[in-house]
This record gives structure tokens, sequence and C-alpha cells, in this order.
């Protein structure tokens, strides 16, 4: 299956502070707050939706399209991609522009508090799924510039292309009416418990009236797993113990990368979530959304010992 990923390239400049946020946070002082926190590590990643959600993808066997745009100082990071078998070739360098940046500080709670500046990526727009010379079977549509997050949804419905629609991050910034809009017809709903609670807020749809719009809704609980809603059916999927938590910045990314290498595959819902589970907890025992690696004999032994897939994990072989 050939599947286009839209979103966000970036380079995650990730720290760690020796401590807990909430302990430095005054609620009464919120309109004045003025923090400053002394990390005790930093490390430069590569990040950014489409490449961490493409990179699990390739892990397992695939070869996903990435389709964004990015900075002159792209080139190690386009090579990086292009030996793990991510296609990059409708990546886009914008001149005199720097690839975007992910700047987050982790505590020792695992929350996070980041900084985003989008660079190359602000000129997503100047892409058009009208231009390509093969139409994917799947457009993945996450987060990127506001007005590229409108465009492609109404590109893929114009051209009859199934999508799936992540809007992630940009919940916060999107209005019920674009949300519904883009979602009306989108193949599937990708979203975090959260993100779940401000989509439901802002359109003013329950979880049934959603799934009235979207073939497959994918809401991911993080330590309490995911939960797939198709129709009438539902399935739970469960979190596979980590071996140690290191970074949980990209862990959703790899679940989704997991999640499409299975659907690639023809395989059912639950078993492309378990896959999409266990891909997750290989990315949270490593700093960095690119950091984890495995083989794909390696990824099925693990996988069985925590999962049953009465032998369809072959097709990964």
């Amino acid at each position: 299956m050939d599947i286009l990923l839209t979103g966000s390239v970036a380079y995650d400049y990730l720290m760690t502070f020796p401590g807990h946020f909430k302990e430095h946070i005054l609620p009464e002082r919120l309109e004045s707050i003025s923090l400053s926190f002394l990390v005790e590590s930093m490390s430069k990643q590569r990040g950014g939706i489409a490449p961490n959600i493409a990179y699990s993808m390739a892990l397992l066997g695939t070869k996903p399209r990435v389709m964004a745009t990015v900075g002159e100082d792209f080139g190690d990071y386009r090579h990086w991609l292009e030996s793990k078998g991510v296609d990059t070739s409708l990546m886009k360098v914008i001149p005199g522009e720097f690839t975007a940046s992910f700047f987050a500080t982790t505590d020792h709670a695992s929350a996070q508090i980041a900084s985003f500046y989008p660079g190359a990526m602000g000129h997503s727009a100047t892409q058009s799924l009208k231009e390509l010379d093969k139409k994917p079977d799947l457009v993945v549509v996450s987060p990127s510039a506001p007005d590229a997050m409108m465009k492609f949804p109404a590109e893929s419905r114009e051209l009859g292309i199934p999508y799936l629609y992540d809007p992630s991050q940009q919940v916060l910034r999107l209005e019920g009416k674009e949300l519904a809009r883009d979602m009306e017809g989108a193949h599937f709903l990708f979203c975090n418990d959260y993100e779940f609670g401000l989509i439901s807020k802002k359109t003013g749809w329950s979880l049934d009236q959603i799934l009235d719009h979207v073939k497959v809704l994918v809401i991911t609980r993080g330590k309490d797993g995911a939960d797939l809603y198709m129709g009438g059916d539902s399935v739970h999927i469960p979190t596979v113990p980590e071996d140690e938590i290191v970074d949980p910045t990209g862990v959703g990314d790899a679940f989704r990368g997991g999640f499409l290498a299975g659907y690639s595959r023809g395989f059912d819902w639950k078993l492309c979530g378990e896959i999409g589970s266990l891909a997750a907890v290989y990315c949270l025992e490593q700093k960095g959304p690119q950091s984890h690696s495995y083989t794909r004999k390696d990824f099925v032994e693990r996988f069985r010992r925590h999962f049953d897939d009465d032998g369809k994990l072959e097709g990964l072989l």
C-alpha cells in the first residue's frame, strides 16, 4: 500500500529537568508567570510528526513517502531517512529557511513544556496532492501549517483519496467547524484522550456522532493503552510493559507508524493496534522519536510474548 504522510518535519531539542514542574507553578500567579528551568541534559534529535511516523513504518518493512517543506539544513536528515527506507523525494527545500524546531523540557513525571518554531513548515501549503505523479492509497494529514492542514483534506476529498485525519497539537487552534469539516468523510481519526475531549467540546459531537462522520476512530490513552472504534464495534488495546521509561517524545507517532504498517498489510484492526502498541513502547525506551531500532524478527518475537497473532505476523518477516 502506498501511504503518503504530510505534516511537520523538525529538529527536536530535548531537555530534562531534575524535578517536577508542578512544584514551581503558582496557580494564583499564572497571569504573571515567569519561569526558567535549569535543565540537566540536552540532545538534538531528528523529529517532526510525519517522519517520526514514517520511521517506524520503515522499520517494519514498508516504504512510506513524506511530502513536506524543509529548510536548507535538512541534508543530513534526508540522508538518514533515505538510509532507513523512507522516500523523501517529495520533501521540498525552502531557500533561506531553517527546518522547523521543537524545544521540549521533560520533568521526572514525564510532564512536558514545549515550544515550536515552524520555519520552513510555514510553506507547507505550497505543495499539492494534485501535482503528484502517483495517486496514493492513503494520505495522512498530521499537524503542519494551518493552511496546509485545511488544503490536504480538501484535496483528498476532491481526488477521492482516503485520508487519516490527525489534528493532534493543532486541535487547540482549530475551530469546531474546521474540525467537523475535515473529519467529514475521513477514513481515520487519530487523537489522544485529551484531544478527543477538546474535539468533542468544540464540535458538540459525542463519540457516536463522530463515528457518523469517520469510519475508524483511534483514541490513545497513554499508560491505559488505546481504544479503536469502528461503527458499532470497539476494541481495547493494552500497552506493552516497558523495560524502562526514558522519553515519551514521539511515542504517539510510533504507535501510528506501527498501526499503519499493519494496515498496509491488510491486518485486522485489533492486530494493527497491537503492532502500534509495541512500536510505541520501543520509542518510549529510547531518547528521542527516532532513536529506537529493531529487526523485524526481534519485533515479532517480542510481540508474541504479549499478544497472540495467530501466525499473521509472518507477513512482517
